[in-house]
Parts: structure tokens; C-alpha cells; sequence
């Protein structure tokens, strides 16, 4: 049976409709899409979290500097026989070539005795012995840790008992190399000296009943300073801190 010609046209006309909605649905899709790109392409991506390096020693630890890297404020030349010239320069205290050369501290009240750290950074420029012979109090005896003597390798406590660092329990060799920064490190707590040179504890000492003292050659030094021995060396970073 043929259809009615009104029948065709409705169904064409129906055909058209329906592509026409499918186009418009697509084409908002499209829309849709698109914008959805749009906003994530404005939204900025977070910024990455900050890496906070938790070794490093001076993060939030309470250094404070005992050297301003200028002049030698707070410090005095200590007046050793036949000591080498003492200069400031380039962010550093330069110890030159004597007999014995050396810096002590001239404020004592001010200084932390127990419970407390102390650091600087120290170079051999020349020679080879001791290039850092720290005194520094421990209460009201002083102690000094030895960098380098005896020849150019000997580190320890001078002196622990009457011994000096080439003469007891604390006595280590190590090489050092002229031209070369090392990190120095001491702590001093009721019942103990530790240090470390770099990252290395290179003294670990209990002083429960021991007695502390320095050898008669660095009395000047006291309460605290740095000498050499026959030797130039560069200092900075001076820095201490309560514990």
C-alpha cells in the first residue's frame, strides 16, 4: 500500500529536527569541553613545597657570630713571643708564619661556659703543625682542642688528667691539606667534651673526675682563643651557641 505524500513530508521534516538537535547537543558538548580546558589551563598549578634541610647546622639553632668578618672586634692579638702579623681581610682573620700566633676573646663575661657549643671554620695556609688550637672554658678550667700538631697530624684534648692531646685517650691522627677550609666543632656539656672536624666526632670524652687544663704555652689564650704553631692559618665563621 503506497503512503500518503503528508506522511513523507512529516517524516522528513522530523528527520531534519532530530539532525538538528543532534548538532546543537554536539556543539555544546563541544562548548562544554572547551571551556572546561579553558579553566584548567587559568588554574595555576601549585607551587612545589619548599625542601627544608634539616642537617644543616645553622637552621633555627641560635648561632651567634663572634666574628663580624670585618675587623676584629671583641678580639685582641695575643701577645705570644715571636708571634706573626694577625690581619682581617676577604671575610677572614689571617694568623700569619711565627712562633706561636693567636687571637683571644676580651669579653668574658660574655661567654657561655657550660652546656654551650662553640665553631669556626680553619685553614692551614702554611707549614705543618697545629693550625687551630682552640681554648675554650669548661666552667672556669680552660681546655684546648689541638688541629694538626705534633707535626701536622695530631688531634685532641690538651690536656685531660696532665696528658696533652698527643698523650691521651683522645689522641687521633689525621692528613690535612694546606689551602683546605675545615669545620671545627665543640661542645662542652657538665660530663663531656665532644668535637668534630667536618662531619667526622673526632673526640667523644667524658670529664666526670677528670682534670682539665691547657698547656703552659697557651695560658694567654684563656678563656678562649686560637693559636698556631709555626704555622699560617685563616679563620671565620667564629660562632657559639647555647644548648
Amino acid at each position: 500500500m503506497n503512503k500518503p505524500k503528508s506522511f513523507g513530508r512529516m517524516a522528513f521534516l522530523a528527520a531534519i529536527q532530530g539532525v538538528a538537535l543532534f548538532a546543537a547537543a554536539v556543539a555544546l558538548c563541544g562548548c562544554e569541553t572547551e571551556s572546561s580546558r579553558n579553566r584548567k589551563r587559568a588554574t595555576p598549578n601549585p607551587p612545589p613545597p619548599v625542601a627544608i634541610n634539616a642537617a644543616a647546622p645553622e637552621a633555627g639553632s641560635g648561632w651567634r657570630s663572634l666574628f663580624d668578618g670585618k675587623t676584629l672586634a671583641g678580639w685582641a692579638v695575643t701577645d705570644f713571643a715571636g708571634h706573626g702579623d694577625v690581619k682581617v681581610g676577604g671575610g677572614k682573620i689571617l694568623l700569619e708564619t711565627g712562633a706561636m700566633t693567636g687571637i683571644h676573646w676580651t669579653n668574658e663575661a660574655a661567654l657561655l661556659k657550660i652546656n654551650y657549643e662553640i665553631a669556626l671554620d680553619a685553614m692551614r695556609t702554611e707549614g705543618n703543625d697545629f693550625f687551630c688550637g682552640l681554648t675554650f672554658p669548661v666552667k672556669e678550667d680552660p681546655c684546648s682542642l689541638i688541629v694538626g700538631g705534633w707535626g701536622g697530624g695530631v688531634v685532641g684534648l690538651s690536656s685531660l688528667d696532665g696528658q696533652d692531646a698527643a698523650n691521651n685517650e683522645t689522641t687521633r691522627y689525621m692528613n690535612f691539606d694546606n689551602g683546605r677550609w675545615y669545620a671545627i666543632r665543640v661542645r662542652v656539656t657538665e660530663t663531656n667534651i665532644s668535637c668534630w672536624i667536618d662531619a667526622d666526632k673526632v673526640v667523644d670524652a667524658d670529664t666526670r673526675d677528670r682534670g682539665i687544663g691547657i698547656r703552659p704555652e697557651v695560658e694567654s689564650s684563656r678563656p678562649l682563643g686560637v693559636a698556631t704553631w709555626s704555622t699560617g692559618a685563616a679563620l671565620k665563621n667564629i660562632r657559639t651557641r647555647k644548648l
